[in-house]
């Protein structure tokens, strides 16, 4: 089993990396959007304005229906009306095939978006709500995931990680800093600005075909963000993160009370939507080729009332 990676931080780092980043009653003591108040208008005009080729790309997997290293628990298909069945219906001419779906929306292999219901830090989620505002009958009454159900259109810049550093992929065991984030700015000639989605890939997909599909997160592990990282992103204003892991490190982290910071910190104290799991390869291989790494991604999560996040197939548009 992979180690866990040291991020030389004590408890107390993290602590204070925590309450500097917290937008807590930046845009009101009820807010429930957190950073996607940044995606403006203009914002998603600018998004628009990033499309010059017009080519689209599948930024989420394929459904998982069939347990896998990456998710020994997946979700479920089954069909309701076969196409042997097509016109059981008994209103004559209609024919028709129906199928039911259904999954645990969290995980490390299926590509979904975050809500800001997700995460509590010493009981508290993002803008001080309390726990008794999730139940188990109804779900999340404050910060679910209807705050982004309207609302995810604007630019995004791709952090390729692996290609400014000259490798595939990163090991498990190797972190994504606020310099790697930098240094891709500048290699990519282009600068994260307020109300950007930013994506960070790992080069997970090229590490799984390297290892032939065989990998599990639970035991191999996953690159991850420096927790220092969250501070950048809440600094520079960014509204969404992605990342074809979760963001953090798997295995968790080793510092008592933080195991996957970026997700305690950014969801809780941030309030920016994390979209975990996103298959990049593809996207990162056309913004090399094209050498642009700026484009309009859209992403549509279902209006689940109370949802506490939301399967999602991001499309960017290039």
């Amino acid at each position: 089993m992979a180690a866990a990676v040291d991020y030389n931080l004590s408890a107390g780092d993290l602590d204070e990396i925590y309450e500097s980043c917290k937008n807590w009653g930046r845009w009101g003591v009820a807010d429930q959007a957190g950073t996607l108040n940044l995606l403006t208008d203009d914002v998603r005009a600018k998004g628009a304005a990033s499309v010059k080729l017009g080519r689209a790309i599948s930024c989420a997997h394929d459904f998982p229906v069939s347990p896998s290293a990456e998710t020994p628990v997946p979700g479920c298909h089954h069909m309701i009306t076969a196409g042997d069945a097509r016109d059981s219906s008994g209103i004559p001419g209609y024919e028709a095939t129906q199928d039911y779906v259904g999954t645990n929306v969290h995980g490390l292999g299926i590509t979904h978006i975050d809500a800001l219901c997700h995460m509590f830090v010493r009981g508290e989620m993002y803008n001080g709500f309390l726990p008794a505002d999730v139940r188990s009958n109804g779900g999340a009454l404050r910060n679910s995931i209807m705050a982004a159900v309207d609302n995810l259109v604007g630019r995004c810049i791709l952090i390729d990680v692996p290609r400014v550093r000259g490798v595939d992929y990163l090991e498990p065991h190797q972190t994504v800093t606020v310099g790697d984030l930098m240094a891709a700015e500048e290699a990519q000639k282009v600068v994260v600005e307020p109300g950007d989605m930013v994506i960070v890939s790992t080069g997970r997909d090229a590490r799984r075909v390297a290892h032939d599909g065989s990998l599990s997160p639970f035991f191999q592990g996953l690159a991850g963000l420096h927790p220092e990282c969250a501070r950048w992103l809440k600094d520079r204003g960014v509204a969404v993160l992605g990342s074809d892991g979760i963001s953090d490190h798997m295995p968790a982290g080793p510092v008592a009370g933080w195991p996957f910071p970026i997700h305690q910190i950014g969801i809780t104290a941030v309030g920016l939507h994390l979209i975990d799991n996103m298959h990049l390869m593809h996207l990162a291989e056309a913004c090399a080729e094209v050498g642009r790494w700026a484009f309009q991604l859209s992403v549509a999560p279902l209006r689940v009332v109370g949802g506490t996040g939301c399967p999602v197939n991001p499309i960017a548009l290039l």
